[in-house]
């Protein structure tokens, strides 16, 4: 008895207590190692949360960017729209003019040439002596 007790007593000297004190260390490094994981854990949350606000207010930024530029292109493309309308109403009203004017003057030739028609007409139609000139 006296020997088995000196062997619980050696046991717990020379085994139990340093495994006691291995385990408690062990336990204590575990808990930290994890505590530490969720800490990081977290502030990996955290950063990927700060990365997508950023990244949504840059879409937004590059979409207002673009709405921008393209408002200033349809503005532009308005105003080139505007000035060939102009130039081509003013081709228009200058051809326009021209054509009248070609009309006037081949109307005033017509009528020019209507009368010494008219002449040559009698005169191929009508024998000499009977022409109306020669009667008056």
């Amino acid at each position: 008895m006296v020997l088995f007790l000196l062997l619980v007593v050696a046991y717990g000297l020379l085994v139990r207590r340093p495994l006691d004190r291995v385990l408690a260390e062990r336990r204590v490094r575990t808990t930290g190692a994890v505590e530490q994981a969720r800490c990081a854990i977290s502030a990996a949350e955290a950063k990927t949360a700060e990365y997508e606000d950023s990244l949504r207010r840059a879409r937004a930024e590059i979409l207002a960017e673009r709405e921008d530029r393209l408002k200033l292109w349809s503005a532009e493309r308005d105003q080139a729209l505007a000035a060939a309308r102009a130039a081509t109403a003013e081709k228009v009203k200058a051809a326009k003019g021209e054509i009248e004017q070609s009309v006037a003057i081949a109307q005033l030739q017509i009528e020019g040439m209507s009368a010494e028609l008219s002449e040559q007409i009698v005169r191929a139609v009508m024998p000499a002596g009977t022409r109306p000139e020669a009667a008056q």
